[in-house]
């Protein structure tokens, strides 16, 4: 069975019985479970190991991935007889760390203008960036990798007309982002995540309050404006060094970043890990081969 447990948090409990053997009684049971450092897991401080036999792995790290498995040894007793019969039953949970992937939002929109040649419409892009980056900044977030090119477009039953495609993207890791970060003692993934949404809608808010504008507040169109509509967004997710994307592998958790099995490593924001060539990596969650 695989389980996928949040890294910093407590696994859900594992139950060492399975469906069936759990509607029937179970004489003398005894469980011994065992870690993947093949230590007995009894008594280790970060484990919860209840009477009936369930396991909880607490404050779950990467190293924690692995192999967990328990051996319920049980009797049968036969009625007639009072004979006893020793039984052995093994289980087997394979248990991975995993993290939210980290957000970034590919932005496109585009805008009308005059011609494509006209100077007007590098200042224009100049001012865009800003305005932008002003509107996220206190959000820690910033505008990376803008750009624009021009193009003539015919739509059925217009003129031809120009428009400037204007694409970037909205980065949740602007200079300060750690301090903010200080403030999440163990993973601040998911505030990162919500700034960098939050940063999203305040965007599209705004290019929204430009076509209402347009509409409402101008006789005399300007020569650059919004393209009502125009506003497209794609989630780009990357993994933090150590962890990856599998859907064939991980397919139960194919949104999360999982930690790399052994042989594996991922040094960066990659979403996938990479095979080790070279050495051969025995842990979990490596970030160089």
């Amino acid at each position: 069975v695989n389980v996928y447990v949040k890294i910093f948090t407590n696994s859900p409990f594992l139950v060492c019985m399975d469906l069936a053997l759990s509607q029937e009684e179970v004489i003398d049971p005894n469980y011994l479970w065992i870690g993947p450092d093949g230590k007995n897991l009894e008594g280790q401080t970060y484990t919860n190991l209840t009477e009936t036999g369930k396991l909880m792995v607490m404050g779950f790290k990467e190293s924690m991935s692995g192999a967990y498995t328990c051996t319920l040894s049980h009797k049968i007793i036969e009625t007639d007889t009072q004979d006893e019969t020793e039984m052995l039953e093994a289980y087997k949970f394979m248990v991975y760390a995993y993290r939210e992937p980290d957000y970034t939002y590919k932005i496109s929109v585009r805008f009308t203008t005059k011609e494509c040649k006209l100077v007007a419409n590098d200042q224009f892009f100049e001012e865009l960036k800003k305005i932008l980056d002003n509107i996220i900044s206190d959000l820690a977030c910033h505008v990376i990798d803008p750009s624009y090119k021009c193009h003539s477009v015919k739509r059925p039953k217009h003129s031809l007309l120009h428009e400037l495609f204007v694409s970037f993207q909205v980065n949740p890791f602007a200079p300060g982002w750690q301090d903010v970060c200080n403030q999440f003692p163990h993973d601040c993934e998911d505030a990162t995540n919500m700034r960098v949404q939050e940063a999203r809608d305040r965007i599209e808010e705004f290019f929204n309050k430009q076509a209402y504008a347009l509409k409402h507040d101008f006789q005399t169109l300007p020569t650059i404006h919004y393209v009502d509509h125009s506003f497209e967004v794609t989630r780009i997710d990357s993994c933090r060094p150590g962890f990856g994307k599998n859907d064939i592998t991980h397919n139960d958790c194919a949104s999360c970043c999982v930690v790399c099995d052994p042989g594996t490593y991922s040094p960066n924001n990659e979403v996938t890990c990479r095979t080790c060539a070279r050495t051969q990596i025995k842990q979990y969650g490596a970030k160089s081969c």
